[in-house]
């Protein structure tokens, strides 16, 4: 692929990420939970826990897509090209969950995507180490935050519960073969500022 070539592939890519038209490769775990009845106030809570988890996985595409493009071993790149379609299923199960609850994607993720993109692009620069041990903690600190959204989540709300399941699943695994691979421990410093970041992200997803 020419130059050119690469960069109508990634802004063809760029795009249905942000407008949440992804499509999955995996059967969504949702389509085998049974239908739960929300009230008004459940629906809106569920829809916007479930919009931060999408923004999540706009997150995480930016982020694969520029690690994966600026990484130096061949066994990375495949890495993250495999966790890379891992997280586009969660992408489309999650937009397909909203939907379903009658709500919207972030009307942010332009933001979202381009602000990741750089992050990975400056973690990928930093090393193939330093690149793994970002992923590595960025997928324990979303493994946390997943858990704490099976808690938040209505107890009958069964079809996105399934969905974040098997999300955190994906998460765990995605971290440990960074591990293996030879991911380094990030800088307390980073972690925390990395925390903070999430934060913002998460408390402005759930309302736009």
């Amino acid at each position: 692929m020419t130059f050119i070539d690469k960069a109508i592939a990634d802004f063809d890519n760029a795009l249905r990420v942000i407008t949440g038209q992804a499509s999955a490769s995996r059967p969504n775990p949702a389509l085998q939970a049974p239908d739960g009845i929300l009230d008004a106030a459940e629906q809106r809570h569920s829809a916007g826990l479930m919009r931060v988890n999408h923004v999540g996985e706009v997150c995480a595409q930016a982020l694969y897509d520029a690690q994966g493009r600026f990484a130096q071993g061949e066994p990375i790149k495949l890495q993250f090209a495999e966790a890379g379609r891992e997280e586009e299923d969660h992408l489309a199960w999650t937009a397909e969950r909203l939907r379903e609850l009658g709500s919207h994607v972030s009307l942010l993720n332009p933001l979202w995507y381009a602000g990741s993109y750089a992050l990975g692009t400056i973690a990928a620069r930093l090393g193939d180490a330093r690149s793994l041990g970002f992923v590595s903690e960025t997928e324990r600190q979303v493994e946390k935050h997943l858990s704490s959204h099976l808690e938040k989540l209505p107890l009958q709300d069964a079809k996105s519960r399934a969905i974040v399941e098997q999300m955190r699943d994906d998460e765990i695994a995605h971290g440990e073969a960074a591990r293996i691979l030879g991911g380094t421990e990030m800088p307390l410093p980073v972690k925390k500022a990395m925390q903070a970041m999430s934060k913002v992200m998460t408390t402005v997803a759930y309302h736009i």
